[in-house]
């Protein structure tokens, strides 16, 4: 589904479906230089389960305009005005790294209207290493590939993706090498930035959960706990075998967390 949000083209995933503005919704966030794909399985399975599905292009990548957003605060409030233009009053969201930071801001700034968040593969500070930065900003390849090694577990690397005929890690470096020059830095400069996190905690009333995988090296599970324990009665579940790339590493395991959190 193609909208306009600030005068420009936004695209949101929708199963293929129509919305229904008598059903729930969920958006679903991506994370760094990443788009909507990144939440195939899951966003297919609800968007054909019962509820709306915008599983969304931030600005400046997969299909919407740019130019990127440059904090986690300004993707908050255009997911609200995404909202506005779809015609959703309410919504849950999924947001994975750093569309983690944007739904915990999601649900601070704008508490009647997020109904629940779940935040994947997340941490709280989420710096970035120097090297990291510094690649993505001179825009070379090595951005790419430090992105694609350190957000999979080492059984990316032998081929081994639950969805047969995929390379976890061809796909992951697909989707970067499609962006535009500078988005990816744009991206990682919010998350190391955003420094948010304790105000909108204390100002998060819906239920929370946490997806968080044992081999994550971009945002290690005890980082995530650790955030996870300033969130009052957040829920939080473990994935032992996955890496940062829940979704693609784990994805049955990530939708059953997620039904299971919905269904509550």
């Amino acid at each position: 589904m193609n909208l306009a949000v600030d005068g420009r083209q936004a695209f949101a995933y929708t199963a293929a479906h129509a919305l229904d503005r008598a059903k729930p919704s969920v958006v679903f966030a991506h994370g760094a230089g990443l788009d909507h794909s990144i939440f195939g399985l899951q966003s297919r399975y609800f968007g054909y389960h019962g509820r709306n599905v915008l599983a969304l292009d931030f600005p400046a990548h997969g299909r919407s305009d740019g130019p990127p957003l440059a904090t986690v605060q300004a993707m908050a409030d255009w997911v609200l005005r995404l909202l506005d233009a779809a015609k959703l009053e309410k919504a849950s969201v999924v947001g994975h790294s750093l569309g983690s930071l944007v739904a915990l801001e999601c649900a601070a700034r704008h508490p009647a209207r997020i109904e629940s968040i779940a935040l994947l593969g997340t941490a709280y500070p989420m710096k970035v290493t120097a090297d990291f930065l510094n690649a993505a900003k001179e825009n070379r390849h090595e951005a790419y590939d430090m992105e694609t090694i350190w957000s999979h577990s080492s059984q990316a690397a032998l081929g081994a993706n639950p969805n047969p005929g995929m390379s976890m890690y061809g796909e992951t470096l697909a989707r970067l090498e499609r962006l535009v020059a500078g988005v990816l830095y744009s991206d990682l400069k919010a998350c190391h930035e955003y420094a948010g996190g304790e105000a909108a905690v204390a100002k998060v009333k819906c239920p929370v959960l946490f997806v968080l995988g044992r081999r994550d090296q971009m945002t290690p599970a005890k980082a995530g706990l650790a955030f996870a324990h300033t969130v009052p009665n957040a829920q939080v579940v473990q994935l032992d075998t996955s890496g940062h790339s829940l979704m693609t590493e784990a994805p049955d395991a990530v939708l059953d967390a997620l039904i299971e959190f919905f269904a509550a």
